[in-house]
């Protein structure tokens, strides 16, 4: 399988799939464009995630071991999920696709899919959320999502793939105080090892990186609470 060799913004996604193998090329592909994505193999354990992390956009199957993708997605919306979903099944028929749409899903697509189609459907999914510019600018930084740079008065900066993730967050969400935890929800992977520590040593490694006497932004600690981007 051909991967992508750029991404677009970070998305903490969920792709709920029990078939083990489609789901991997799948995560494979969104993973190399960037985006955290998370498997539930059942409707019951996606109701579960939904309900315990926040999540950017949800890709759900139809057909689940022990329930349906419409029954999920209506459940979604009556627990107030307001993420987009994109149902990804192999139910092509026009009956189907008005389901699923009907039941609260935002886009529909049929298996298999073409991989270039599902990152454009995703992206225009996500757009729709966050009014994502191609270009993130604060202060004297300029962050370019699609290619992963970032640079001050044209000089790049080097970020590891997930200080860039972090400070991309950040960057979309200034003036907003997040606690450890909650950047580690939108940041990381639900089951990774990661901690507050973690996430300190990451701050403080970009803090580092994008330090200038007498320019902006700055990564503030708000001892006991957590960190805001001024």
């Amino acid at each position: 399988m051909k991967v992508p060799v750029r991404g677009d913004c970070m998305a903490k996604i969920l792709m709920v799939e029990d078939d083990e193998r489609f789901a991997d090329d799948i995560c494979l592909w969104l993973r190399k464009e960037s985006h955290v994505v998370e498997i539930a193999r059942t409707g019951a354990e996606a109701l579960d995630f939904m309900r315990a992390f926040q999540y950017d956009l949800v890709i759900l199957d139809w057909q689940l071991p022990d329930t349906d993708g419409i029954a999920v997605c209506r459940l979604a919306r009556l627990a107030g999920g307001k993420f987009p979903i994109l149902m990804l099944t192999g139910k092509a028929a026009i009956e189907n696709k008005e389901l699923g749409l009907d039941s609260g899903a935002d886009d529909y697509l049929v298996k298999p899919p073409d991989l270039r189609e599902l990152s454009a459907r995703i992206r225009a999914l996500l757009r729709r959320e966050s009014n994502n510019a191609p270009v993130i600018k604060i202060g004297d930084l300029v962050l370019m999502p699609a290619s992963r740079k970032i640079t001050r008065h044209g000089i790049d900066l080097e970020l590891t793939p997930k200080e860039f993730s972090l400070l991309e967050f950040m960057t979309r969400h200034r003036g907003v105080v997040f606690s450890a935890d909650q950047l580690l929800d939108r940041v990381w992977s639900s089951e990774t090892d990661a901690s507050s520590h973690t996430v300190r040593v990451c701050i403080n490694r970009i803090r580092q990186k994008i330090s200038d006497q007498n320019s902006q932004p700055n990564i503030r600690t708000i001892y006991g609470i957590g960190y805001i981007l001024d």
